[in-house]
């Protein structure tokens, strides 16, 4: 096994197609799982995993490797499903194992059970902190790899956060890079219900909050992969002595499948059925395809 790399944008909407497709038939299999959020967030984490991470699986401890911290941890699904679509695991042993006793995949990804896990997380607001760490250790061997953090946008209300965005700009910690999947949803409110940040609320408000404190800040369409990998391509040199850099990523809870889309609040966790699920084919389907019109 070796880095799996994906370079072209058409080919990184395909991958998020299949990713999509693989996230459907586990949740007709499985049941109850987390589909919303990560279905929200497949677009980034595909060009993460298959482009910008440089991830390789036989070589999970190499100390100059980016690494990638998934705060919302209860999207662990996503990340289980990209392992096993680059081998790492077997693809029958994910779906029949999952959220059970004495198996490694949870609901939330353990990284003393799964390989690839940086850290587990479950409990929100705590990835950037963990973040703050490890590339403060990073700066001080005067290692410029960089730390990833996916973020949801409900978890911005929880304080930690605030205290890691402080922490990270004072300490010049440009080796953090921050993406939030701003989905305009969470569990706990309708949607566009959450915090409204700043003068202009949504994902530009949340920008100009991370600016505020020291950050540079950029908002992208999250289901465009065009403007993701500008985004990621377009990162400023790592110099351990600069800021740190948010993305912030505008998508849709249960992106791809209109049925969630449609109600994002509702399929925050969920099930289908055989009816459900060949609809849900049918919509990514259609969605990859009207993406991959749009590719330059």
């Amino acid at each position: 096994m070796s880095v799996i790399k994906i370079d072209s944008v058409k080919e990184l909407v395909e991958k998020a197609g299949e990713i999509r497709r693989k996230l459907a038939l586990g949740t007709r299999r499985i049941g109850n799982v987390h589909i919303g959020g990560p279905l929200s967030a497949t677009d980034v984490a595909v060009a993460l995993y298959y482009k910008y991470l440089e991830f390789d699986p036989d070589n999970l401890e190499d100390p100059h490797r980016n690494q990638f911290i998934l705060s919302k941890g209860h999207n662990g699904i996503l990340l289980f499903t990209i392992f096993c679509d680059m081998g790492m695991y077997e693809w029958d042993l994910l779906l029949d194992t999952y959220n059970t006793i004495g198996h490694p995949f949870g609901a939330h990804p353990n990284h003393t059970t799964v390989k690839g896990i940086e850290v587990s997380t479950g409990s929100l607001g705590h990835g950037l902190s963990w973040s703050c760490g490890i590339a403060t250790a990073n700066r001080d061997r005067d290692i410029k790899s960089r730390v990833f953090t996916l973020l949801g946008d409900g978890e911005m209300e929880e304080g930690s956060n605030w205290e890691a965005i402080l922490y990270a700009a004072s300490k010049g910690l440009d080796n953090i890079v921050a993406v939030v999947d701003y989905n305009h949803a969470s569990a706990a409110f309708k949607a566009g219900e959450n915090m409204h940040w700043g003068e202009k609320g949504g994902p530009e408000g949340l920008a100009d909050c991370f600016r505020a404190f020291g950050w540079n800040a950029k908002v992208i369409d999250g289901a465009n992969m065009n403007e993701i990998d500008e985004a990621l391509s377009s990162l400023p040199e790592v110099t351990l002595q600069g800021k740190p850099n948010v993305i912030v990523s505008s998508t849709i809870k249960g992106q791809g499948i209109k049925f969630m889309s449609d109600r994002p609040v509702a399929w925050h966790i969920g099930g289908l059925d055989d009816e459900h699920l060949e609809l849900a084919l049918k919509q990514i389907d259609e969605y990859t395809a009207q993406r991959l019109a749009e590719v330059k």
